[in-house]
């Protein structure tokens, strides 16, 4: 079912992140990680849909997504980073498999955080954050979405990472297995992974690799 929904707040995040709060429809219902696909309410943008996961919480009398923008080709997220309050956005019923199933270590590059932001919100708001930790891997410092949010909040169980820039604070290179295998002792536990394909599917073998169990690897198929 397709919901039309009014913008109601935009709050720049980093120089090319916004979080956008809609109207929430009645009785409109997802699990924290989920995603749902969304499209701008204008003529020629209608029928393109683009999935982005939920920030709010169930619960929340909104909802909220991150989105990151490209602006260096004229498509959906270019576009939606220019609208303005009152404009309209359309989404789908919610769908996804990045739900949260137990104490782990959430894995993230770059715009792959947004499910987390989800997840890691319910958990705080359970008291249940406790005993789960965020990798979160960027090109620089610029681009870390909500990091004093999260250094704030788990403390020595965030770790950034930069590819492209040695920044006091933050470690440099990529989650790689070299990476993992420095940071965690325990590979029986439970792991969340989002982000670019490759990535995903890079990490996901190095963590088979290193012992994990592949049943206990969540990520978006």
């Amino acid at each position: 079912m397709a919901y039309t929904l009014k913008i109601q707040q935009i709050l720049p995040l980093t120089h090319d992140v916004k979080q956008i709060k809609v109207e929430k429809p009645e009785g409109y219902s997802f699990i924290s990680g989920q995603a749902t696909d969304v499209s701008i309410n204008k003529k020629e943008w209608k029928d393109e849909k683009r999935p982005f996961s939920f920030t709010s919480l169930p619960e929340d009398k909104q909802l909220e997504f991150v989105i990151k923008s490209y602006r260096d080709h004229p498509g959906v997220t270019n576009q939606i980073d220019k609208l303005a309050v009152g404009d309209e956005l359309i989404i789908d019923d919610a769908w996804g498999a990045i739900q949260y199933k137990g104490k782990g270590v959430f894995i993230a590059g770059g715009a792959g955080v947004t499910p987390f932001i989800g997840i890691i919100k319910f958990l705080q708001s359970k008291g249940e954050l406790a005993g789960n930790r965020l990798f979160f891997a960027n090109k620089t410092a610029k681009d870390v979405i909500l990091e004093s949010y999260f250094r704030d909040l788990l403390g020595s169980d965030f770790i950034s990472i930069l590819a492209k820039e040695e920044v006091s604070g933050h470690e440099f290179g990529m989650i790689d297995k070299a990476f993992l295998k420095n940071h965690i002792q325990d590979f029986s536990q439970k792991f969340y992974v989002c982000g670019p394909d490759p990535m995903v599917k890079a990490i996901s073998a190095s963590l088979k690799e290193l012992g994990a169990n592949p049943e206990e690897i969540v990520f978006e198929k």
